[in-house]
């Protein structure tokens, strides 16, 4: 063993036999033995026949002295097999976690930043980190709307029309399982766009002007959305099968209609955040009404949006509200961009907009 401290044997005293034991080894069930110490010849002789370490720490070595020759029945355990306590199990475990974690990291040159909050305590969350968290602008105006001024723009605004009669169908006035379907769906455009975009910039050897990272800032944030929400309404099975069906035909039409007209494929993603605002409006008059319980704010969407610590459900889904409008904004600013007949690199991307 490298290390002196660690028990190379132990050894239990399971029957006493016939003769009377020291008061100070009758209370003894197990006695561990350290590897750096040398043995008193003459105990462990007489004891054992084997030339065996010296006890931890010297004590009840005086008392033991003369007692295990005497005693008939004892049985050896190795280090893999003894019975150790659960302080030590602990601390064995804990010890070996971080040498492999050393190991990991010193071999592949990558070292984990050990994240905290503000008052100094762990971070929590492993999908999201201090610096991706912010204040969202709530005093954002949610009744925008953008009028079709032609067929791309009508065909966009009436297929998410269309789109929203079979949700109405299905979810009714259950709101807050409406809205977490809604997010498997909303965090899907931003995947694809910014993909293609990436993808665009590598064969043209071209710039995006931001509108990569804006898109997949999108994606992720309306992943945090679902995460959220999923605190809130637990999916039953029926929909979370709803929920695989949806995202693999609207992936491959979404992915599609990006690459045959990036402008109709952002002003649909508009409208669609639009819906998205009016659900989350209805939400918050069922959350006054009484018809939701306005439960405490998940612990997850506290840190996320940097929500006070005593914020409720109602705060959540102001700022989700807030967050979709932000969208809004950016898909049909985008798809205006595209309407002038420029580039995306041509106009920088508004970055850091939620």
């Amino acid at each position: 063993m490298r290390r002196s401290w660690r028990p190379v044997a132990q050894i239990v005293l399971w029957q006493f036999g016939r003769r009377e034991v020291p008061p100070a080894v009758r209370n003894l069930s197990t006695i561990t033995f350290a590897s750096s110490r040398v043995v008193d010849a003459e105990l462990a002789n007489r004891g054992f026949g084997l030339p065996w370490t010296t006890l931890t720490g010297g004590r009840a070595s005086a008392a033991l002295r003369g007692t295990f020759a005497d005693v008939p029945h004892i049985r050896w355990a190795s280090n893999s097999s003894a019975l150790r306590s659960e302080d030590d199990g602990k601390e064995a475990e804990s010890a070996k976690a971080e040498k492999q974690e050393l190991v990991r990291s010193n071999y592949w040159g990558v070292v984990p930043k050990t994240a905290t909050r503000e008052d100094g305590s762990p971070w929590p969350w492993s999908s999201f980190r201090p610096w991706e968290t912010y204040s969202p602008d709530i005093s954002i105006d949610v009744k925008k709307h953008h009028v079709p001024e032609n067929w791309e723009d009508k065909l966009a605004f009436w297929t998410v029309k269309a789109l929203r009669y079979p949700t109405d169908l299905f979810f009714r006035k259950r709101y807050g399982c409406r809205a977490m379907m809604l997010e498997t769906v909303a965090a899907v455009p931003g995947m694809v766009g910014g993909m293609l975009l990436h993808l665009r910039s590598l064969r043209r050897f071209e710039h995006s002007g931001g509108w990569i990272k804006a898109l997949l800032e999108e994606a992720e944030n309306e992943r945090m959305h679902l995460m959220t929400l999923m605190e809130v309404t637990k999916p039953n099975w029926y929909e979370r099968a709803l929920v695989v069906t949806t995202q693999g035909v609207f992936f491959n039409a979404y992915f599609l209609l990006y690459l045959l007209t990036p402008r109709v494929a952002h002003r649909f993603v508009g409208y669609l955040e639009e819906e998205a605002i009016y659900s989350y409006t209805k939400y918050l008059e069922g959350i006054d009404k009484g018809h939701f319980e306005n439960i405490p704010a998940p612990a997850i969407a506290i840190d996320y949006w940097r929500l006070p610590k005593d914020a409720r459900l109602r705060d959540v889904v102001m700022v989700i509200r807030a967050d979709e409008a932000h969208h809004r904004d950016v898909n049909h600013y985008a798809s205006d961009i595209r309407k002038e007949g420029k580039q995306f690199y041509e106009a920088p991307a508004p970055l850091d907009h939620h």
